[in-house]
């Protein structure tokens, strides 16, 4: 079988819309036009195009970013109308559908609160967190109810790609840099290594961080950042990498590539990699067609395409 992470929805409601706008400000109108579609699809029209790429099943997510959003009660409404819609379309169709929550962090006790409702009582197998909360990254000690919850409900937080709340000058007139060309990138990578040395996952040891796109380049640094982290400090620390291992795992979300794959593998472990598209941002079929030709064993690609997300998010 074959299960997808990182398959998003949008409400068709101009403030969840609106909200998802402030993600993607570099998608021209006429792209836009044609992903609603897309995003809008929590039905079969979707489910037959999975089946066409030879996917299985996939866990939906709510790519609305709440996490810019200032008013914490607005956030809540959007994210509760969000996780109740989703509930609706897995309870139609449990053989295909499962979701990850929307959790809004502008009040982290109430944020907690709704993430344990979405996983107990309307069965999310986890949390998406589309980037830092009103200039707040998830290794602020506000947050620490959240990955309490998160520990307590075992259940994974997939960390999404977003710019940072601020532009950096660095891309100061070169627009190509920006969103998932390279910006995300960056900023995902920069607010994991945030939990990591933050110590978030020392504190919550049983906690689980996914990332899409291969890790956001963080697989083929390990080794340096180990060594670095070693050189600068004047005491002992726990390697990055070790942390890593432990408490992160990837998708292959929007990578369909041999050489990250095949870094992904010899730095990870064939049991951290998750197939994923990123519906409907890329192909289906490309995904799955890559995959299938992937120069690995197929007691691993079994793994990457369903077991170990069987296994992580007790699918």
């Amino acid at each position: 079988m074959r299960f997808a992470l990182e398959e998003h929805f949008v409400l068709d409601d101009p403030a969840h819309m609106g909200r998802w706008r402030t993600l993607v400000p570099h998608i021209p109108e006429s792209k836009v036009t044609m992903l609603k579609k897309f995003l809008f699809d929590l039905g079969e029209d979707r489910i037959a195009a999975m089946t066409e790429a030879r996917i299985d099943f996939a866990v939906l997510s709510n790519v609305a970013t709440l996490q810019g959003q200032l008013d914490a009660a607005t956030a809540m409404k959007l994210a509760r109308e969000a996780n109740d819609r989703l509930a609706k379309a897995v309870q139609a169709h449990p053989r295909h559908f499962a979701g990850f929550a929307t959790v809004p962090l502008q009040d982290p006790d109430a944020g907690a609160d709704e993430f344990e409702r979405a996983v107990r009582d309307l069965g999310m197998k986890g949390a998406m967190i589309i980037g830092q909360t009103g200039g707040a990254y998830l290794d602020d000690d506000r947050f620490a109810p959240f990955w309490e919850r998160a520990q307590a409900l075992d259940a994974p937080v997939y960390l999404h790609a977003a710019d940072a709340r601020i532009e950096p000058v660095t891309y100061a007139g070169r627009p190509e840099l920006n969103g998932p060309t390279w910006s995300w990138t960056a900023e995902t990578a920069a607010h994991t290594l945030r939990i990591i040395f933050g110590g978030v996952f020392n504190r919550f040891p049983q906690a689980r961080l996914l990332l899409g796109h291969m890790g956001e380049t963080l697989p083929f640094l390990l080794w340096r950042l180990d060594r670095r982290t070693q050189a600068f400090s004047e005491v002992e620390t726990i390697k990055p990498s070790m942390i890593f291992r432990r408490n992160v795992a990837i998708t292959t979300a929007g990578t369909f590539s041999d050489e990250p794959l095949g870094c992904a593998l010899k730095a990870l472990g064939e049991d951290s990699i998750m197939f994923s598209v990123d519906h409907p941002f890329e192909d289906m079929k490309e995904a799955s067609n890559w995959l299938d030709a992937a120069p690995i064993a197929d007691a691993v690609r079994d793994k990457i395409s369903s077991g170990n997300a069987k296994r992580i998010l007790k699918l």
